[in-house]
């Protein structure tokens, strides 16, 4: 390889890299190791790039041999970093006193995506194991229960099903999220009429709303022009979160239903069709806001658990809203209520 060749080699490499001399001066490095350590550092020693003393023993005894190679990890929990560092020797008779070459590869998102595995099929396990555990001793006492105990009977197969519904309800939406997920990168084919999504959605729930005490008031102009999107998966949004409004409002109160169009909605580009969902509850705590669609996670588990909820419905909500470029805000109010926005392109 000459001289020449190699800036353009390392500007097409996507991990960051560097070339070391004797003295281990950065004599070139690339755009990747730009973005990752936020300059390129050419002419300074490598110590002020990385500091981890694995990987400078590494390149010691790299340049040391002259030949060969040596890899280190480096992680950093405070910093949440995971990095890949591969040392190799270049040789001792390049003529711009290139001896060494590290390139490193950032683990960082990849470790992300494992740890939230783990923690998935965690929370799944802890999920089911509650109503698995329950129905299992239910299933024990029905069946010593004496033939007489008609009522018992009753009573403790009324309980298993009520765990069953729970599982039901838990593998529905796991079922829903694995495959919104499968297809987050594939636009949504077809136009939607939000209008009429809307409207069909609040007759639906209009029994559960009669249950809660609380009142629906959809406010919908006239000439709302239908949208690219899934009739189907925004159905699903709309469904879950005028649900979670109804439920969890406060009794003898409302929630408030708009439909508008704006042409300037931050991180979209063009006009679109904003829908707000508001309701009269005890309002959510500024530190859950920010973490109420991620997977599981309930600002009150017991009263989620008795309401039905799974803990998935925002995280299915917050994924079809991506698929169709969409945004999802929600602002709140303790003791005054809460308000999730719609934002969808309409183009």
């Amino acid at each position: 390889m000459t001289e020449s060749y190699l800036p353009k080699l390392l500007e097409g490499l996507q991990e960051a890299v560097f070339v070391l001399d004797q003295d281990r001066h950065v004599l070139s490095s690339n755009m990747a190791a730009e973005k990752l350590f936020g300059q390129r550092n050419v002419g300074e020693d490598f110590v002020k790039v990385v500091r981890n003393p694995d990987c400078l023993s590494a390149v010691a005894e790299v340049l040391s041999q002259d030949e060969g190679a040596k890899q280190v990890n480096i992680v950093e929990a405070s910093a949440k970093t995971n990095l890949q560092v591969n040392v190799v020797s270049l040789g001792s008779d390049n003529a711009d006193g290139a001896r060494v070459l590290v390139s490193v590869k950032d683990l960082s998102d990849q470790r992300d995506a494992e740890q939230m595995r783990s923690d998935f099929v965690a929370n799944v396990s802890h999920e089911l194991r509650s109503p698995l555990t329950a129905l299992s001793g239910f299933i024990e006492t029905v069946t010593d229960l004496q033939d007489t105990d008609t009522v018992d009977r009753s009573r403790f197969l009324g309980l298993m099903n009520v765990e069953a519904q729970r599982m039901i309800r838990l593998i529905s939406d796991l079922l829903s999220l694995s495959k919104v997920e499968s297809r987050q990168r594939q636009r949504p084919i077809g136009n939607a009429n939000i209008p009429a999504i809307l409207n069909q959605v609040s007759t639906t729930l209009n029994d559960l709303a009669t249950r809660e005490s609380v009142t629906i008031d959809v406010s919908i102009p006239d000439g709302l022009p239908d949208i690219p999107g899934s009739d189907d998966e925004l159905t699903q949004v709309f469904q879950n979160l005028i649900e979670n409004s109804i439920k969890y409002g406060r009794r003898d109160s409302q929630v408030s239903i708009k439909a508008y169009t704006d042409e300037n909605v931050p991180g979209l580009r063009g006009p679109a069709l904003v829908i707000e969902v508001s309701d009269e509850g005890e309002g959510i705590a500024q530190q859950h806001l920010a973490r109420l669609a991620e997977r599981f996670y309930r600002v009150d588990p017991h009263r989620s658990r008795n309401k039905g909820g799974t803990g998935l419905g925002l995280a299915i909500v917050k994924h079809i809203i991506n698929r169709h470029r969409g945004r999802l805000s929600i602002t709140s109010t303790e003791n005054v209520g809460s308000r999730f926005i719609v934002a969808l392109p309409m183009a």
